[in-house]
């Protein structure tokens, strides 16, 4: 191949820019974890040490990584489809000719992606509280009891759910109406023809089509919440009892708290791998479906 040396200094600052703030940062923290850098190496960069991989094994034998572990897997494998079920539901809704304001109810939908987390989580702290909680109000008027969501360690975890829900879930909807207006009205058209209901026409027509931006969107979401660290940090600081601890908050707290900056190199490389393992997995599901 004939190299392009005008395209390629076109290009050259842009790839300075990303080895410089992202694979330079990447490859310091992948070294780092292999050693015990603290708040006393900052002080004394002579105090620093190689350690190997000891701060892997160590972090494999803390049962709080893998109470961690445990909360952040409960929160994706419980958060991601329903935030991608809300989301899709919400595009079907918006993409129907029979939707009414869609321009606004886009606008309004889309609205908690772009407010700020600290506002909003707030606003939910009102609407969770025990006694004035809206929400418990609610739960009173229907005549079930009260439940202290932000205080109780069984319904800690699914209010943080609930609100990460409803603060993500406009960002996939908007890819999923781009998807869905995307869908040949050709197909819908075909199907209705040969007598398909519109619950036949969304399972045989709709979905079938949506299938790469469903392994997107999955992608995507999958990937932000493994990264779960606002939400209990502003909502419970990872209480009660560590019930909303996730890996990313434990990583915060051994780096920034305790300044055990190669434990917590070492924390964020584990989780690099589990994502990693888990998106590998996600796209093998993937060809095996289009496979059939």
């Amino acid at each position: 191949m004939k190299l392009n040396w005008a395209a390629c200094a076109f290009v050259a600052p842009a790839l300075v820019v990303i080895v410089v703030f992202f694979f330079a940062p990447v490859l310091a923290g992948f070294a780092l974890s292999f050693t015990d850098f603290d708040i006393y190496a900052l002080a004394d960069l002579g105090n620093l040490r190689f350690v190997g991989i000891a701060n892997y094994v160590e972090l494999l034998q803390t049962p709080l990584f893998w109470k961690a572990l445990g909360n952040t897997l409960y929160f994706v494998g419980v958060g991601v489809p329903l935030s991608i079920a809300a989301s899709l539901g919400a595009a079907l809704l918006l993409n129907s000719k029979l939707a009414r304001f869609k321009g606004f109810f886009r606008v309004a939908l889309f609205a908690p992606v772009v407010t700020t987390l600290v506002a909003v989580a707030i606003v939910w702290r009102y609407l969770l509280h025990t006694r004035s909680g809206l929400i418990n109000y609610g739960l009173e008027w229907l005549g079930l009891g009260t439940i202290d969501w932000l205080g109780d360690p069984r319904w800690a975890m699914p209010a943080i759910i609930l609100f990460a829900v409803w603060k993500n879930f406009g960002y996939n909807m908007i890819i999923f109406l781009a998807g869905l207006q995307s869908i040949p009205e050709e197909l819908y058209e075909a199907a209705r023809i040969d007598g398909a209901s519109s619950w036949q026409q969304l399972r045989f027509v709709t979905l079938p089509s949506l299938a790469p931006v469903i392994l997107l969107v999955s992608v995507l979401t999958m990937a932000g919440y493994f990264q779960l660290f606002a939400e209990p940090y502003v909502m419970t600081q990872g209480g009660p009892l560590q019930s909303t601890v996730s890996v990313l908050y434990f990583m915060y707290e051994e780096g920034f708290k305790w300044w055990n900056l190669g434990f917590a190199s070492a924390i964020a490389f584990i989780l690099f791998v589990l994502m990693f393992a888990v998106t590998m997995l996600q796209l093998y599901v993937a060809r095996l479906r289009e496979a059939r």
